[in-house]
C-alpha cells in the first residue's frame, strides 16, 4: 500500500471540503471544475500542491522554530518592526530545500498537465492559503501569484516564492486582524493552465453590486491585458451590470456599461521592452483601445451566465444565497472565457438584511475632488499624503489616507483611516475592496488627489451622493439615519419614490416602496447623453465642431441614434431594475424649450420663447415636426427596455397633456413606433397638472391607464402663479382650497373610471395636513423623494389607522 504523503491533487480529485488541506483557491477551482464545467463553465486545468507539502518543506529545513523566535510576541501594529520581520521570516522560507519526493512529484504533474496542453504550455502558479477564501475573511491579495511560468525549474522556483509569501507583511498583519495564529495557516499553491489573456482581456466579477449590496445583479469589471491591472487599481477598468431576475427570463443585453479609460496594460516583456515571453509590465493602451470596450455583450453575457451558474452552485452547498466574488481571463489564443478563481463575497453580503443605513451630509462646501464613490458613507479627517510605501509609518489614526494607489502592504495604515482616497483605481481595485471590508470611505480614481489636497487639511470625503464621489473642503455636518425596516409596517397607501438619476438607483433598492412612482428621463439626457435628440437625427444641420463632438462620444457605439437609444434605455432600466417587479412609471421628456437649447447642439432646434412653462414642451412636441424624429427616439428607447431588455415593469407617462385631441395623437405616434398601449402589457399614463385634465377626467382616463398629479404644474394654473417669480411666489401654494378641490376630483374620476390614480410631489412630505387629505380621499399611490420615504411611510400609517378609528370612515 501506497503511504506516501500527499503532495499533488488534481482539480478534479478536490472540492470545498479539501480547503484544509489545499486551500480556498485551490478548492474553489476544484469545485468548479468537477461540477460546472459540465453546464458551460469553463475552467483551465490543473493542480494542487498541498498544505502537507508545505509542512513538511519547511519541517525538512528546520524552519519552524526560526520562525517562532521571529514572529511570537509581534505588535503587527508598529509599521517598521512588520517589514524587517516579515523580510526575514521570507527569506527563512526561501531558503528551504524542498525534499526530493515534493520535487519530484511536482515535476512528474507539470509533464502531465504538459501532455494535456502541448509543449507551449505555460503556468500560472498562485498561493492558496488554507484559511483564505472564508465567508468571513476573503484573504485577498495577502499571498502571491506567478504567471506565465514555464518549465519545471521555473515552476519549482515560484513554488517556493508562494510560500515564502505567507510571510508578506500584509499577510501577517491580516492574519492577526482576523485571529488565526500564522503558524497554523498553511500555504498550498495552485498550478493551472496559464490562460493568455496578456494578449486579450481579464477581469473581475461579482453577483451582486459591491456598493449597495443589491443582490439582483451581475457586476463584471474588464480590461485590455492581465487582471492585474485591476486588482492594484493602477488604471480605470470598463464596467458592465447585468440583471439577474430578467436573465433568468431569457433576456440577453446589458443593464448598464460604463467605458473605462484603461490607459495601461499588463502583459509579459521581453529586456528589450517588446511584448513577449518574460516578465511581467505595462505598456500604454492606443486611443482606439482606450475609447472603446475592451468585451463584447456576446462576452458579457457568457460571463454572466458563469457568474449566475457559480452563485447558484455555492447557494446550494451553503444552504443559503452566497453571493460570489469570482476572477475571469479570455484567452487570446483560443478565444475563449475562463474562470480562474471563485469566493464568497465578504461584505456587502454581510450588511443586516433588515437594518437600513443611510448617511446625510447636511452641508455642502468647496468641491477639491472628485472620483468613484467606495461604500455610501462619509468621513471626516485631516489629510495625510503618502506617495512613497517608507512613509507609512507617519500615518496617524483618524487621518484621510491620500495616495496615488495602495497595495496589500498598507493594509495596516488603512484600517486607521477615517477614509481614503488614491488617484486611480475603479471600483474592483485593493482600494476599494479593503475600504468596503474595513467600512471605510474611499474615492477612487480621482486622478489628480494627491496634488490637489495637501497634508493637515480638513476634508469631508462625502460617497453618500451616489457612485460619484466628492472631496469637500473642511469638516462638515453630517448625519446617520438607521432604520428596523422589520418593524416598520407597509400602508394600503402605495408609497413610490421619484427617481432620476440612474447611478443612485441600487442605492435605494432596499428603500420599503411599492416602485418608482416618477422617472424622468430629462436627468439622463441630461447627465449621460448631453445632445439634444434632434442634433442627433440631424447631424448635417450642425457646425463640424458640434458635429465631432457628438461622433466622439459615440465612439463606442455603432453610431450616434444607437448612442442615444441604448443609454437612455440603459439608464432606464437600472431604475427599473431597482424595483423589479415594482411598477416604474417613466415619464416621456419635459424639458421647455430654454433648457433643451442648452444641450449640444440644441440651439439650433429651438425656438425662442417668453414663457416656456407653458410653452413648446410636453406632448405638444412629440408629433410636432420640430420634435417628432426626437421623439422617434425616446420611443426606441423604451421600447428596447420593455421588448428586449425585459422590464415590462416599465410603464409610460405623458406629460403636459392640454387636450384630449393630443394625446389620442402622441399614443398614434407611440403605437407607430411600436409602443401600443395594451400590447405587451404596456400601460400608458397621462400626468394631471393642467386645469383641463381635470375638467376632462372622464375623457383622459378613458383614453389612458393612470394619472400622476403634478401639484406644481397644477398649482401654478390653478392660481395663475408663477412659482419661480420672486414677486408672486408668496401666492404659491397646493394647500389652497381650489388646488384641493382640483385634486379631489382628479381622485374621484381616476376612481370613478377604474384607474390609478397618484401624485408625485413633495407636497405630502412638506404639509403633514396635505399627506393626510390625499389619505382621506383615497388616492392610490402618494410618490416622494428617496430621503423622505421613510418618514412619510410612518406619517401614512399613523394616517390610514386614524382615519380607520373615525367612525364611518375609510381608506379605500
Amino acid at each position: 500500500m501506497d503511504n506516501r504523503p500527499d503532495y499533488i491533487r488534481w482539480f478534479d480529485e478536490i472540492s470545498l471540503t479539501d480547503v484544509p488541506e489545499v486551500g480556498g483557491k485551490n478548492a474553489s477551482l476544484g469545485e468548479m471544475y468537477q461540477h460546472l464545467s459540465s453546464a458551460g463553465v469553463r475552467v483551465p486545468n490543473g493542480f494542487a500542491i498541498t498544505a502537507t507539502a508545505y509542512r513538511d518543506a519547511l519541517t525538512h529545513a528546520g524552519a519552524w522554530q526560526a520562525l517562532h523566535d521571529l514572529l511570537d510576541g509581534l505588535d503587527p501594529d508598529d509599521v517598521e518592526d512588520l517589514q524587517l520581520r516579515g523580510s526575514r521570516a521570507r527569506e527563512i522560507v526561501y531558503a528551504c530545500e524542498l525534499p526530493g519526493t515534493l520535487r519530484a512529484e511536482i515535476v512528474a504533474a507539470y509533464a502531465k498537465l504538459t501532455a494535456e496542453y502541448g509543449e507551449d504550455l505555460s503556468l500560472a502558479v498562485r498561493s492558496s492559503a488554507t484559511a483564505e477564501d472564508s465567508p468571513e475573511a476573503s484573504f485577498a491579495g495577502q499571498n502571491e501569484s506567478y504567471l506565465n511560468i514555464s518549465g519545471a525549474d521555473g515552476l519549482i522556483e515560484a513554488y517556493k516564492r508562494c510560500l515564502a509569501s505567507n510571510f508578506t507583511d500584509r499577510s501577517i498583519h491580516y492574519k492577526y486582524d482576523n485571529d488565526f495564529d500564522w503558524s497554523k495557516v498553511y500555504l498550498s499553491v495552485v498550478v493551472m493552465k496559464m490562460v493568455r489573456s496578456d494578449i486579450s482581456t481579464s477581469g473581475v466579477m461579482f453577483s451582486l453590486d459591491t456598493e449597495t449590496g443589491f443582490n439582483d445583479v451581475v457586476f463584471i469589471n474588464a480590461a485590455w491585458g492581465l487582471g492585474e491591472n485591476i486588482v492594484q487599481g493602477t488604471i480605470d477598468p470598463d464596467s458592465f451590470y447585468v440583471h439577474k431576475p430578467t436573465f433568468s427570463k431569457g433576456y440577453r443585453t446589458v443593464l448598464k456599461r460604463q467605458l473605462g479609460s484603461k490607459k495601461k496594460k499588463m502583459v509579459y516583456i521581453d529586456a528589450a521592452g517588446g511584448s513577449a515571453g518574460g516578465h511581467i509590465g505595462n505598456v500604454d493602451t492606443s486611443t482606439v483601445e482606450q475609447s472603446r470596450f475592451c468585451i463584447t455583450d456576446e462576452d458579457i453575457m457568457t460571463l454572466a451566465d458563469y457568474a449566475i451558474k457559480v452563485e447558484a452552485h455555492y447557494s446550494a452547498q451553503a444552504g443559503h444565497t452566497r453571493p460570489m466574488d469570482m476572477e475571469w481571463a479570455k484567452d487570446g489564443v483560443d478565444g475563449y472565457l475562463y474562470m480562474v478563481q471563485a469566493r464568497p463575497e465578504t461584505v456587502a453580503s454581510h450588511r443586516q438584511a433588515n437594518m437600513l443605513e443611510i448617511y446625510h451630509l447636511q452641508q455642502h462646501g468647496t468641491v477639491l475632488a472628485q472620483g468613484r464613490a467606495v461604500g455610501e458613507r462619509i468621513g471626516v479627517g485631516r489629510v495625510r499624503v503618502i506617495d512613497d510605501a517608507s512613509l507609512l509609518s507617519t500615518f496617524q489614526s483618524g487621518e484621510v489616507l491620500v495616495a496615488d494607489t495602495t497595495s496589500p502592504d498598507w493594509e495596516p495604515v488603512m484600517k486607521r483611516a477615517s477614509a481614503i482616497v488614491t488617484n486611480r483605481g475603479g471600483r474592483t481595485c485593493h482600494a476599494a475592496i479593503v475600504a468596503r471590508e474595513l467600512g471605510v470611505p474611499a474615492i477612487v480614481g480621482v486622478g489628480n488627489a494627491t496634488e490637489s489636497l495637501s497634508d493637515g487639511q480638513d476634508v469631508t470625503i462625502c460617497c453618500a451622493e451616489g457612485e460619484t464621489g466628492v472631496v469637500y473642503a473642511g469638516e462638515l455636518p453630517f448625519t446617520i439615519e438607521q432604520t428596523d425596516l422589520g418593524g416598520l409596517g407597509h400602508p394600503h397607501t402605495q408609497i413610490m419614490m421619484n427617481l432620476g438619476d440612474p447611478d443612485r438607483a441600487f442605492s435605494f433598492a432596499s428603500l420599503p416602496v411599492d416602485g418608482v412612482g416618477l422617472a424622468r428621463l430629462e436627468f439622463i439626457i441630461n447627465q449621460f447623453i448631453k445632445a439634444h435628440p434632434m442634433a442627433i437625427c440631424h447631424p448635417e444641420q450642425l457646425d463640424d465642431a458640434t458635429r465631432r463632438q457628438i461622433a466622439a462620444m459615440s465612439t463606442p457605439f455603432d453610431s450616434p441614434e444607437d448612442f442615444f437609444v441604448r443609454t437612455l434605455s440603459e439608464g432606464v432600466a437600472t431604475i427599473a431594475a431597482s424595483v423589479y417587479p415594482s411598477p416604474c412609471i417613466v415619464r416621456m421628456s419635459d424639458f421647455k424649450s430654454n433648457e433643451y437649447a442648452t444641450l449640444l447642439g440644441g440651439s439650433g432646434f429651438e425656438p425662442q420663447e417668453d414663457n416656456p412653462m407653458i410653452g413648446f414642451r410636453g406632448a405638444s412636441r412629440y408629433v410636432h415636426p420640430a420634435y417628432a424624429d426626437g421623439f422617434a427616439l425616446e420611443c426606441a428607447a423604451m421600447k428596447r427596455v420593455r421588448d428586449e431588455m425585459g422590464f415590462g415593469n416599465v410603464k409610460l407617462m405623458i406629460p403636459f397633456c392640454r387636450r384630449v385631441e393630443e394625446g389620442e395623437r402622441v399614443l398614434a405616434a407611440m403605437a407607430a413606433h411600436g409602443l401600443t398601449r395594451g400590447e405587451n402589457g404596456l400601460e400608458v399614463y397621462v400626468m394631471c397638472e393642467i386645469p383641463n385634465n381635470v375638467i376632462q377626467i372622464d375623457a383622459f382616463t378613458e383614453l389612458f391607464d393612470g394619472i400622476s398629479i403634478g401639484s406644481n404644474d397644477l398649482t401654478q394654473l390653478t392660481l395663475g402663479v408663477d412659482r419661480d417669480s420672486e414677486i408672486v411666489a408668496f401666492d404659491f401654494d397646493e394647500r389652497d382650497a381650489g388646488v384641493l378641490s382640483m385634486i379631489r376630483m382628479a381622485v374621484e374620476g381616476a376612481k370613478r373610471n377604474g384607474r390609478h390614480s397618484g401624485i408625485c410631489g413633495q407636497a405630502p412630505s412638506d404639509y403633514p395636513e396635505m399627506a393626510e387629505f390625499l389619505v382621506s380621499i383615497g388616492i392610490d399611490s402618494i410618490s416622494l423623494n428617496p430621503d423622505t420615504v421613510l418618514t412619510s411611510i410612518r406619517h401614512v400609517l399613523a394616517l390610514e389607522e386614524a382615519l380607520v378609528r373615525k367612525p364611518g370612515a375609510t381608506n379605500e
